[in-house]
């Protein structure tokens, strides 16, 4: 069984800065790529950022610029920096795990709310 806990979320006024944190912990492959998905009330899941395990990083252009996505593969964790936090990145940020061969995990989600 393969969990992820996302921590770091909460409420920041705009121009704000914020540090999501995930950590994996069960068995998988060390081949693997983790990311991070917002959810927003009434909008698409958007992926914001991932990064493979070989630190190949891709970020949304909504956030390019202001986010910067890290992994520490020997903690099994993954980082989000969030930088000129903005209103319209208030969502439900979900971190995930996927591996080349089909498998996938989600977290609960952790709340980013960016106040104006």
């Amino acid at each position: 069984q393969v969990q992820l806990v996302e921590s770091g979320g909460g409420l920041v006024q705009t121009g704000g800065s914020l540090r999501l944190s995930c950590a994996a912990s069960g068995r998988f492959s060390g081949i693997n790529t983790m990311g991070w998905y917002r959810q927003a009330p009434g909008k698409q899941r958007e992926l914001v950022a991932s990064i493979s395990s070989g630190n190949r990083a891709n970020i949304a252009d909504s956030v390019k610029g202001r986010f910067t996505i890290s992994r520490d593969n020997a903690k099994n964790t993954v980082y989000l920096q969030m930088n000129s936090l903005k209103p319209e990145d208030t969502a439900v940020y979900l971190c995930n795990l996927n591996t080349p061969w089909g498998s996938s995990w989600s977290g609960q989600g952790t709340q980013v709310t960016v106040s104006s």
